[in-house]
Protein backbone atom coordinates (compact mmCIF):
# COMPACT_ATOMS: atom_id res chain seq x y z
CA UNK A 1 0.00 0.00 0.00
CA UNK A 2 1.64 3.26 -0.63
CA UNK A 3 2.73 5.67 1.27
CA UNK A 4 0.28 8.96 1.87
CA UNK A 5 2.78 11.56 1.88
CA UNK A 6 2.95 14.58 4.50
CA UNK A 7 1.26 17.89 3.22
CA UNK A 8 4.30 19.98 1.86
CA UNK A 9 3.10 22.99 3.18
CA UNK A 10 3.54 21.60 6.75
CA UNK A 11 7.20 21.31 6.56
CA UNK A 12 8.84 24.89 7.58
CA UNK A 13 12.54 24.88 7.92
CA UNK A 14 12.75 28.55 7.58
CA UNK A 15 11.06 29.40 10.78
CA UNK A 16 14.01 31.02 12.18
CA UNK A 17 13.85 33.99 9.65
CA UNK A 18 11.77 35.58 11.49
CA UNK A 19 13.81 35.56 14.41
CA UNK A 20 16.57 37.31 12.56
CA UNK A 21 13.89 39.68 10.68
CA UNK A 22 12.53 40.68 14.33
CA UNK A 23 16.51 41.29 15.23
CA UNK A 24 17.39 43.32 12.12
CA UNK A 25 14.20 45.20 12.99
CA UNK A 26 14.90 45.76 16.96
CA UNK A 27 18.57 47.22 15.44
CA UNK A 28 17.57 49.35 12.92
CA UNK A 29 18.97 47.22 10.23
CA UNK A 30 16.12 46.52 7.48
CA UNK A 31 17.28 46.46 4.55
CA UNK A 32 14.58 47.28 1.88
CA UNK A 33 14.58 47.64 -2.14
CA UNK A 34 13.53 50.98 -3.78
CA UNK A 35 12.84 50.22 -7.59
CA UNK A 36 13.34 53.40 -9.34
CA UNK A 37 11.39 54.49 -12.43
CA UNK A 38 12.65 54.98 -15.76
CA UNK A 39 12.03 58.71 -15.87
CA UNK A 40 13.41 59.34 -12.50
CA UNK A 41 13.44 62.85 -11.31
CA UNK A 42 15.97 62.63 -7.96
CA UNK A 43 19.35 64.53 -9.06
CA UNK A 44 21.69 61.01 -8.38
CA UNK A 45 24.27 61.42 -5.85
CA UNK A 46 23.94 57.96 -4.65
CA UNK A 47 24.83 55.78 -7.38
CA UNK A 48 28.51 55.28 -9.20
CA UNK A 49 27.80 56.44 -12.53
CA UNK A 50 30.84 58.58 -11.97
CA UNK A 51 31.39 59.50 -15.37
CA UNK A 52 27.16 59.72 -16.45
CA UNK A 53 27.84 57.54 -19.62
CA UNK A 54 24.68 55.06 -18.76
CA UNK A 55 22.11 56.93 -20.22
CA UNK A 56 24.58 58.74 -23.04
CA UNK A 57 22.87 57.77 -26.34
CA UNK A 58 25.81 56.97 -27.81
CA UNK A 59 26.43 54.25 -25.18
CA UNK A 60 22.77 52.70 -25.35
CA UNK A 61 23.19 53.07 -28.95
CA UNK A 62 26.07 50.44 -28.46
CA UNK A 63 24.46 48.42 -26.20
CA UNK A 64 21.09 47.58 -28.52
CA UNK A 65 23.16 47.05 -31.10
CA UNK A 66 25.63 44.62 -29.55
CA UNK A 67 21.89 42.70 -28.62
CA UNK A 68 20.87 42.72 -32.23
CA UNK A 69 24.09 41.50 -33.41
CA UNK A 70 25.28 38.70 -30.58
CA UNK A 71 21.89 38.28 -28.91
CA UNK A 72 20.57 38.76 -25.40
CA UNK A 73 22.64 36.49 -23.17
CA UNK A 74 25.79 35.17 -23.70
CA UNK A 75 24.38 31.58 -24.02
CA UNK A 76 26.87 29.76 -21.83
CA UNK A 77 30.33 29.96 -19.76
CA UNK A 78 33.12 31.58 -21.68
CA UNK A 79 35.10 28.46 -22.24
CA UNK A 80 32.23 27.13 -23.86
CA UNK A 81 29.82 29.81 -26.10
CA UNK A 82 29.91 32.68 -23.75
CA UNK A 83 32.83 34.16 -25.56
CA UNK A 84 32.29 36.45 -28.54
CA UNK A 85 34.58 38.67 -30.66
CA UNK A 86 33.35 41.70 -29.07
CA UNK A 87 34.61 40.52 -25.49
CA UNK A 88 37.82 40.05 -27.00
CA UNK A 89 38.03 43.17 -28.10
CA UNK A 90 37.20 44.44 -24.99
CA UNK A 91 39.46 42.69 -23.14
CA UNK A 92 42.61 43.89 -25.90
CA UNK A 93 41.16 47.31 -25.40
CA UNK A 94 41.38 47.28 -21.40
CA UNK A 95 44.54 45.86 -21.48
CA UNK A 96 45.80 48.52 -23.48
CA UNK A 97 44.17 51.69 -22.22
CA UNK A 98 45.32 50.69 -18.55
CA UNK A 99 48.83 49.39 -19.51
CA UNK A 100 49.04 45.96 -18.73
CA UNK A 101 49.63 42.89 -21.00
CA UNK A 102 46.49 41.02 -20.86
CA UNK A 103 42.62 41.40 -19.30
CA UNK A 104 39.69 39.07 -19.04
CA UNK A 105 36.45 39.73 -18.68
CA UNK A 106 33.77 38.29 -15.95
CA UNK A 107 30.12 38.77 -15.15
CA UNK A 108 30.86 41.09 -12.17
CA UNK A 109 33.35 42.58 -10.57
CA UNK A 110 32.83 40.44 -7.61
CA UNK A 111 33.26 38.06 -9.89
CA UNK A 112 36.42 39.01 -10.61
CA UNK A 113 38.08 39.67 -7.06
CA UNK A 114 37.08 36.24 -5.82
CA UNK A 115 38.78 35.03 -9.34
CA UNK A 116 41.60 36.69 -8.57
CA UNK A 117 41.99 35.83 -5.35
CA UNK A 118 41.12 32.29 -4.68
CA UNK A 119 43.01 31.40 -8.45
CA UNK A 120 46.18 33.19 -7.30
CA UNK A 121 46.74 31.76 -3.97
CA UNK A 122 46.14 28.18 -2.47
CA UNK A 123 45.66 26.47 1.33
CA UNK A 124 49.39 27.28 3.20
CA UNK A 125 50.26 30.83 1.19
CA UNK A 126 49.93 33.83 2.79
CA UNK A 127 46.96 37.12 2.57
CA UNK A 128 47.77 40.34 3.82
CA UNK A 129 44.71 42.30 3.16
CA UNK A 130 43.87 46.10 4.10
CA UNK A 131 41.09 46.74 6.82
CA UNK A 132 39.23 48.67 4.84
CA UNK A 133 38.83 46.90 1.80
CA UNK A 134 35.38 45.75 0.06
CA UNK A 135 33.38 43.03 1.22
CA UNK A 136 33.88 41.00 -2.55
CA UNK A 137 37.89 40.87 -1.63
CA UNK A 138 36.66 39.93 1.85
CA UNK A 139 34.89 36.75 0.42
CA UNK A 140 37.86 36.06 -1.90
CA UNK A 141 39.91 35.46 0.65
CA UNK A 142 37.20 33.87 2.96
CA UNK A 143 37.19 30.94 -0.15
CA UNK A 144 40.79 31.56 -0.59
CA UNK A 145 41.60 28.83 1.58
CA UNK A 146 44.86 30.52 2.30
CA UNK A 147 45.60 32.32 5.72
CA UNK A 148 44.37 35.85 5.95
CA UNK A 149 46.17 38.55 7.82
CA UNK A 150 44.23 41.80 8.07
CA UNK A 151 46.30 44.50 8.69
CA UNK A 152 45.72 48.34 9.85
CA UNK A 153 44.20 50.65 7.24
CA UNK A 154 46.44 51.94 4.50
CA UNK A 155 49.22 51.43 6.27
CA UNK A 156 52.56 50.00 4.49
CA UNK A 157 54.40 49.65 8.10
CA UNK A 158 51.61 46.70 9.29
CA UNK A 159 52.13 45.46 5.98
CA UNK A 160 55.97 44.97 6.04
CA UNK A 161 55.73 43.57 9.47
CA UNK A 162 53.24 40.84 8.74
CA UNK A 163 55.38 39.93 5.08
CA UNK A 164 58.43 39.77 7.57
CA UNK A 165 56.81 37.57 9.97
CA UNK A 166 56.43 34.27 7.43
CA UNK A 167 59.71 34.88 5.60
CA UNK A 168 59.27 32.51 2.30
CA UNK A 169 55.92 31.81 2.02
CA UNK A 170 54.06 32.16 -1.27
CA UNK A 171 52.00 35.62 -0.62
CA UNK A 172 49.69 38.01 -2.07
CA UNK A 173 48.50 41.93 -0.39
CA UNK A 174 45.05 42.78 -1.78
CA UNK A 175 44.05 46.52 -1.50
CA UNK A 176 41.53 48.58 -2.64
CA UNK A 177 42.78 51.60 -4.47
CA UNK A 178 39.99 53.78 -3.16
CA UNK A 179 38.39 52.91 -0.68
CA UNK A 180 34.25 53.19 -0.76
CA UNK A 181 33.13 54.41 2.30
CA UNK A 182 35.83 57.37 2.86
CA UNK A 183 37.02 57.51 -0.79
CA UNK A 184 40.89 57.98 0.70
CA UNK A 185 43.27 56.41 -2.03
CA UNK A 186 45.46 53.50 -0.64
CA UNK A 187 49.62 54.27 -0.73
CA UNK A 188 49.90 51.80 -3.65
CA UNK A 189 54.09 52.68 -4.29
CA UNK A 190 54.63 51.96 -0.54
CA UNK A 191 52.64 48.86 -1.14
CA UNK A 192 54.02 47.98 -4.06
CA UNK A 193 57.75 48.32 -2.37
CA UNK A 194 56.66 46.33 0.37
CA UNK A 195 55.99 43.57 -1.50
CA UNK A 196 58.92 43.87 -3.58
CA UNK A 197 61.35 43.83 -0.73
CA UNK A 198 59.67 42.03 2.11
CA UNK A 199 58.25 39.43 -0.12
CA UNK A 200 58.44 38.61 -3.16
CA UNK A 201 55.13 38.83 -2.66
CA UNK A 202 52.13 39.95 -5.31
CA UNK A 203 50.03 42.87 -5.68
CA UNK A 204 46.76 42.90 -5.98
CA UNK A 205 45.09 46.09 -6.48
CA UNK A 206 40.49 46.54 -6.60
CA UNK A 207 40.44 49.59 -8.70
CA UNK A 208 36.70 49.67 -9.04
CA UNK A 209 36.61 53.26 -7.44
CA UNK A 210 39.86 54.58 -9.21
CA UNK A 211 39.59 53.50 -12.90
CA UNK A 212 37.78 56.18 -14.84
CA UNK A 213 38.52 58.85 -12.72
CA UNK A 214 41.90 58.66 -11.01
CA UNK A 215 45.56 58.72 -13.16
CA UNK A 216 45.95 60.47 -16.63
CA UNK A 217 42.37 60.11 -19.00
CA UNK A 218 40.93 57.83 -16.50
CA UNK A 219 44.00 54.91 -16.55
CA UNK A 220 43.35 53.74 -12.84
CA UNK A 221 45.17 54.07 -9.69
CA UNK A 222 48.12 51.42 -10.50
CA UNK A 223 48.44 53.32 -13.89
CA UNK A 224 48.98 56.93 -11.58
CA UNK A 225 51.05 55.12 -9.60
CA UNK A 226 53.38 53.75 -11.92
CA UNK A 227 52.82 50.10 -11.64
CA UNK A 228 50.54 49.08 -14.71
CA UNK A 229 52.15 46.36 -16.13
CA UNK A 230 54.70 45.77 -13.31
CA UNK A 231 55.01 41.70 -13.40
CA UNK A 232 54.23 41.44 -9.61
CA UNK A 233 50.55 43.72 -10.14
CA UNK A 234 47.19 42.49 -10.70
CA UNK A 235 44.04 44.71 -11.07
CA UNK A 236 40.45 43.81 -10.70
CA UNK A 237 37.93 46.63 -11.92
CA UNK A 238 34.07 47.20 -12.44
CA UNK A 239 32.79 48.24 -15.32
CA UNK A 240 29.37 48.86 -14.19
CA UNK A 241 31.13 52.70 -12.31
CA UNK A 242 32.81 54.64 -14.86
CA UNK A 243 32.42 52.78 -17.67
CA UNK A 244 28.15 52.60 -16.95
CA UNK A 245 27.55 49.33 -18.08
CA UNK A 246 27.98 46.26 -15.87
CA UNK A 247 30.70 43.42 -15.53
CA UNK A 248 34.20 42.87 -14.25
CA UNK A 249 38.01 42.55 -15.42
CA UNK A 250 41.13 41.25 -14.35
CA UNK A 251 44.09 42.80 -15.36
CA UNK A 252 47.85 41.67 -15.49
CA UNK A 253 50.61 39.81 -17.04
CA UNK A 254 49.42 37.24 -19.79
CA UNK A 255 50.66 34.38 -17.91
CA UNK A 256 48.13 35.14 -15.06
CA UNK A 257 45.27 36.10 -16.90
CA UNK A 258 46.16 32.47 -18.67
CA UNK A 259 45.94 30.66 -15.41
CA UNK A 260 42.75 32.57 -14.48
CA UNK A 261 41.18 31.28 -17.44
CA UNK A 262 42.37 27.81 -16.51
CA UNK A 263 41.95 27.89 -12.41
CA UNK A 264 39.23 30.85 -11.49
CA UNK A 265 35.74 28.99 -10.97
CA UNK A 266 33.88 32.17 -11.16
CA UNK A 267 35.34 32.00 -14.63
CA UNK A 268 35.18 28.86 -16.01
CA UNK A 269 31.46 28.16 -14.08
CA UNK A 270 29.71 31.21 -14.19
CA UNK A 271 27.94 32.30 -17.67
CA UNK A 272 29.34 34.99 -20.02
CA UNK A 273 28.75 38.40 -19.48
CA UNK A 274 26.05 39.72 -21.42
CA UNK A 275 26.50 41.17 -25.41
CA UNK A 276 24.96 44.26 -24.71
CA UNK A 277 27.27 44.88 -21.70
CA UNK A 278 29.72 44.02 -23.40
CA UNK A 279 29.19 46.69 -26.47
CA UNK A 280 28.13 49.44 -23.78
CA UNK A 281 31.22 49.34 -21.83
CA UNK A 282 33.36 48.91 -24.89
CA UNK A 283 31.89 52.12 -26.14
CA UNK A 284 32.38 54.09 -22.97
CA UNK A 285 35.91 53.07 -22.81
CA UNK A 286 36.76 54.45 -26.15
CA UNK A 287 34.11 57.98 -25.34
CA UNK A 288 37.16 58.02 -22.14
CA UNK A 289 39.93 57.61 -24.63
CA UNK A 290 38.83 60.44 -26.90
CA UNK A 291 37.47 62.54 -23.96
CA UNK A 292 39.92 62.20 -20.78
CA UNK A 293 38.41 65.37 -19.80
CA UNK A 294 36.02 63.24 -17.91
CA UNK A 295 38.35 61.94 -15.30
CA UNK A 296 39.23 65.51 -14.46
CA UNK A 297 35.93 66.79 -14.24
CA UNK A 298 34.79 63.67 -11.84
CA UNK A 299 37.25 64.47 -9.64
CA UNK A 300 36.51 68.75 -9.62
CA UNK A 301 33.14 68.11 -8.85
CA UNK A 302 34.19 65.89 -5.87
CA UNK A 303 36.21 68.52 -4.95
CA UNK A 304 33.83 71.39 -4.96
CA UNK A 305 31.65 68.96 -3.05
CA UNK A 306 34.18 68.14 -0.52
CA UNK A 307 35.00 72.32 -0.05
CA UNK A 308 31.49 73.71 0.31
CA UNK A 309 30.12 71.34 2.87
CA UNK A 310 33.39 71.26 4.58
CA UNK A 311 33.25 75.05 4.49
CA UNK A 312 29.59 75.21 5.81
CA UNK A 313 30.72 73.04 8.84
CA UNK A 314 30.29 69.75 7.96
CA UNK A 315 32.78 66.96 8.13
CA UNK A 316 33.66 65.10 5.10
CA UNK A 317 37.15 63.04 3.82
CA UNK A 318 38.83 64.73 1.49
CA UNK A 319 38.20 62.64 -2.20
CA UNK A 320 40.87 61.41 -3.33
CA UNK A 321 38.63 60.53 -6.76
CA UNK A 322 34.80 61.08 -6.95
CA UNK A 323 33.73 59.49 -3.13
CA UNK A 324 32.88 62.39 -1.22
CA UNK A 325 32.00 60.75 2.41
CA UNK A 326 30.15 63.24 4.97
CA UNK A 327 29.91 62.39 8.87
CA UNK A 328 26.89 61.99 10.75
CA UNK A 329 26.58 62.32 14.24
CA UNK A 330 24.76 58.52 14.63
CA UNK A 331 23.21 55.99 12.32
CA UNK A 332 19.51 57.06 12.85
CA UNK A 333 20.50 60.53 12.24
CA UNK A 334 22.46 59.32 8.77
CA UNK A 335 19.18 57.37 8.15
CA UNK A 336 16.74 60.34 8.83
CA UNK A 337 19.28 62.84 6.92
CA UNK A 338 19.05 60.70 3.46
CA UNK A 339 15.50 60.24 3.86
CA UNK A 340 15.31 64.02 4.37
CA UNK A 341 17.54 64.53 0.98
CA UNK A 342 15.59 62.27 -0.77
CA UNK A 343 12.57 64.11 0.33
CA UNK A 344 14.01 67.20 -0.76
CA UNK A 345 14.76 65.27 -4.36
CA UNK A 346 18.57 64.52 -3.91
CA UNK A 347 19.50 60.72 -3.72
CA UNK A 348 22.77 59.94 -1.61
CA UNK A 349 23.87 56.98 -0.15
CA UNK A 350 23.90 56.04 3.84
CA UNK A 351 26.40 54.21 5.76
CA UNK A 352 26.22 52.74 8.89
CA UNK A 353 27.55 50.00 11.51
CA UNK A 354 28.13 47.21 10.77
CA UNK A 355 28.55 48.30 7.59
CA UNK A 356 31.30 50.70 8.45
CA UNK A 357 34.01 48.95 10.65
CA UNK A 358 34.98 52.54 11.95
CA UNK A 359 30.86 52.65 13.82
CA UNK A 360 31.13 56.02 11.90
CA UNK A 361 28.00 57.02 10.42
CA UNK A 362 28.33 59.00 6.84
CA UNK A 363 26.27 60.02 4.15
CA UNK A 364 28.16 58.99 1.17
CA UNK A 365 28.08 61.31 -2.51
CA UNK A 366 29.57 60.16 -5.57
CA UNK A 367 30.43 62.96 -8.25
CA UNK A 368 29.68 62.62 -11.42
CA UNK A 369 30.93 64.04 -14.50
CA UNK A 370 28.01 65.31 -16.06
CA UNK A 371 26.77 67.36 -13.38
CA UNK A 372 26.49 70.63 -13.94
CA UNK A 373 27.23 73.74 -11.87
CA UNK A 374 23.60 74.76 -10.98
CA UNK A 375 23.19 70.98 -10.03
CA UNK A 376 26.36 70.92 -7.61
CA UNK A 377 24.46 73.63 -5.95
CA UNK A 378 21.39 72.44 -5.63
CA UNK A 379 22.87 69.20 -3.91
CA UNK A 380 24.66 71.04 -1.52
CA UNK A 381 21.59 73.54 -0.90
CA UNK A 382 19.74 70.13 0.16
CA UNK A 383 22.03 68.79 2.53
CA UNK A 384 22.96 71.48 4.15
CA UNK A 385 19.40 72.08 4.78
CA UNK A 386 18.82 69.08 5.93
CA UNK A 387 21.78 68.57 7.94
CA UNK A 388 21.12 66.72 11.51
CA UNK A 389 22.58 69.15 14.33
CA UNK A 390 25.99 68.25 15.93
Amino acid sequence: MPQVPHDPFEWTPFDWTDDAARRRADAGLVRTLRPRPADATLLDLASNDYLGLTRRPEITAAAAEAARRWGAGATGSRLVTGSTELHAELERELAEFCGFEAALVFSSGYAANLAALTALSAHGSLIVSDAGNHASIVDGCRLSRAETAVVAHADPEAVRKTLDAHPGRRALLVSDSVFSVDGDAAPLREFADACRTHGPAALVVDDAHGFGVVGAGGRGAPHAAGLAGAPGVVTTLTLSKSLGSQGGAVLGPARVIDHLVNAARTFIFDTGLAPAAVGAALASLRLLRRDPGLADRARAVAATLHERLTGAGLTAARPDAAVVSVQAPSPESAVRWAADCRAEGLAVGCFRPPSVPDGISRIRLTARADLTDQQIEAAVSALLRTAPPR
